[in-house]
């Protein structure tokens, strides 16, 4: 009898073979998911990681922790039975959900009939000063670049709205979801540490997800040896980074060694570099004085005069 309670228990638990999960067509791109992933809250996530597994979705799915539940609520309560008795998948009803909504956020259509716009939803604000400066997201090692996300450095003071409205009438860009982040920078001390002298600047960070891909250029690191090559020469060519370079360290030694004693500037600051042009400039007094030696020897051996000039006592 007690084995047979066995066979019962494990055919009870053992859970029939399902079919892979069917691909949504409004379901959205790999790299897009991974950045909706991403950008979750932390407070989301650690809701999520309390969760039993079997309230997450399978492996596979397009549906988001927060839609499947949705989904297997309504699934409970027999509202998503269609005209032929029978109950919607998960992409079937993923695609009629994302018939409703729009991935596009913070917008809304203004105007009359056929002749709308699409408008920000807030007040406009015109900042002809404030500087948006787009930098590279923050790869982990070993994962590829994610094209859906966008981040950018820009002033404390500028807002979600702000982003939205700046980047849709400047650029034309799409936004979905906007996280943003304060960096506190510390503070410059003394040498000793006693007392602050300054600080770095403060800024935000603002990471903006994307609904058409955009891939950020590579780094000179990531690029071929003639990719690189050419990179560089068109750099130097627009820029003049080397003579830049050189303008600040000379900057940087002549205010920071100018009052020195017995300071001079020689025009390297690296030690194997002064080194070299002191010896150079040696050999080259030696040639000079060795020229002037032979000189001196073949007037001698001819009987010329040494000196063209007398010399005034």
């Amino acid at each position: 009898m007690q084995s047979l309670g066995r066979v019962v228990r494990r055919l009870y638990s053992t859970k029939l073979p399902q079919p892979p999960p069917q691909r949504a067509a409004t379901a959205l791109p790999k790299h897009a998911a991974e950045a909706r992933e991403a950008s979750t809250p932390m407070a989301v996530l650690e809701r999520r990681a309390r969760k039993q597994p079997d309230l997450l979705p399978p492996p596979g799915s397009d549906l988001t922790p927060t839609e499947y539940s949705s989904y297997r609520r309504r699934l409970a309560k027999g509202e998503l039975m269609t005209d032929q008795g029978r109950n919607l998948t998960e992409a079937e009803w993923l695609d009629a959900l994302n018939e409703k909504r729009s991935r596009l956020r913070g917008v809304k259509l203004v105007g009359k009939g056929s002749q709308k716009q699409v408008e920000v939803v807030g007040q406009k604000v015109y900042l002809p000063n404030i500087i948006f400066r787009m930098v590279r997201n923050h790869t982990p090692k070993g994962k590829p670049y994610n094209p859906y996300e966008a981040t950018f450095r820009i002033p404390q003071s500028v807002t979600k709205t702000d982003i939205r409205s700046y980047l849709s009438a400047v650029y034309g860009v799409k936004t979905t979801y906007i996280r943003t982040a304060n960096y506190i920078s510390p503070l410059r001390r003394t040498r000793m540490g006693l007392r602050p002298v300054g600080r770095y600047r403060t800024y935000k960070r603002a990471v903006v997800g994307l609904v058409d891909p955009f891939y950020y250029p590579l780094d000179l690191e990531d690029m071929d040896r003639a990719t690189r090559k050419e990179r560089e020469a068109w750099l130097e060519e627009k820029f003049s980074l080397k003579a830049l370079v050189r303008w600040r360290r000379y900057e940087l030694v002549r205010s920071t060694q100018s009052g020195s004693k017995g300071w001079r500037f020689t025009g390297h600051l690296r030690r194997d570099k002064i080194l070299q042009a002191v010896a150079r400039r040696r050999m080259i007094t030696r040639m000079e004085i060795e020229g002037i030696k032979a000189e001196i020897a073949e007037k001698r051996a001819a009987g010329k005069q040494i000196l063209s000039e007398k010399v005034k006592s």
